[in-house]
């Protein structure tokens, strides 16, 4: 939890700053409400300028869940009587000593800074039809439960809908390209398996067929519902 607990502040600080110039450059005249196509311009760029932090912050916290299951399985293998297997897999597993040893370590042997941004592609991929989405998710159902634009006298409760739905719009639209991130951030760097990116889909597919690409979409999905619900950034609430 340790990188992503460090830059979530910084995350919505991006996310929502960018998005509130978008905003105002996007806007016909002041104070005037965006309609929902502006909307999703304003999350499509919010998008782009969040995933310069999002792919090294998840590069790091991807690597340090990976090497946890790692970690978890060894005892496992052993117990089942795959000794050597699982004292292999546990030299392995504790690669990293923390999130600043991930840093230190992909800067020094994986390339310098560029290395820290492996999966930048499909990070951009995710962070900018999905930003787009879900603030355009956000928008278009702030209306229809107030029954036009103006929606500044909505309550606690639709605000709530409104973000929880926008979340699951967000996963629901991404959530393959998340998936590809992830094996590309985590694949060896000395001895890889995928190529890069659209190597990593057409492997997963072959592998997993179209399911493959949809793994964790449950949690993921239970997590960011009542998340994006109950956040309902002010931000959010006057557009």
């Amino acid at each position: 939890m340790g990188a992503p607990l460090a830059t979530v502040a910084a995350f919505n600080a991006v996310l929502f700053t960018v998005r509130g110039q978008m905003e105002a450059v996007l806007r016909s005249e002041p104070g005037a409400p965006l309609t929902i196509g502006q909307q999703v311009v304003a999350g499509a760029g919010a998008g782009v300028a969040v995933s310069f932090l999002a792919c090294p912050t998840e590069l790091i916290k991807c690597r340090l869940q990976a090497q946890s299951v790692l970690a978890t399985a060894a005892p496992a293998a052993a117990a089942a009587g795959a000794g050597g297997v699982a004292a292999a897999t546990m030299t392995a597993a504790v690669k990293y000593g923390g999130p600043i040893d991930v840093a230190k370590q992909v800067l020094k042997s994986e390339g310098g800074t560029r290395g820290l941004f492996k999966g930048l592609f499909p990070t951009l991929a995710r962070e900018v039809p999905g930003n787009a989405v879900m603030f355009g998710v956000y928008e278009a159902t702030k209306q229809v439960l107030a029954g036009g634009q103006d929606t500044s006298q909505l309550g606690r409760g639709s605000l709530i809908l409104a973000g929880g739905l926008a979340g699951a719009s967000f996963w629901g639209s991404v959530y393959p390209t998340d998936v590809v991130k992830s094996v590309t951030q985590v694949d060896d760097n000395k001895n890889p398996k995928y190529s890069g990116s659209m190597d990593a889909f057409r492997k997963i597919l072959a592998a997993d067929g179209v399911k493959g690409l949809y793994k964790g979409f449950g949690p993921a999905m239970a997590r960011s519902v009542p998340a994006n619900g109950a956040s309902v950034p002010a931000s959010w609430r006057t557009s």
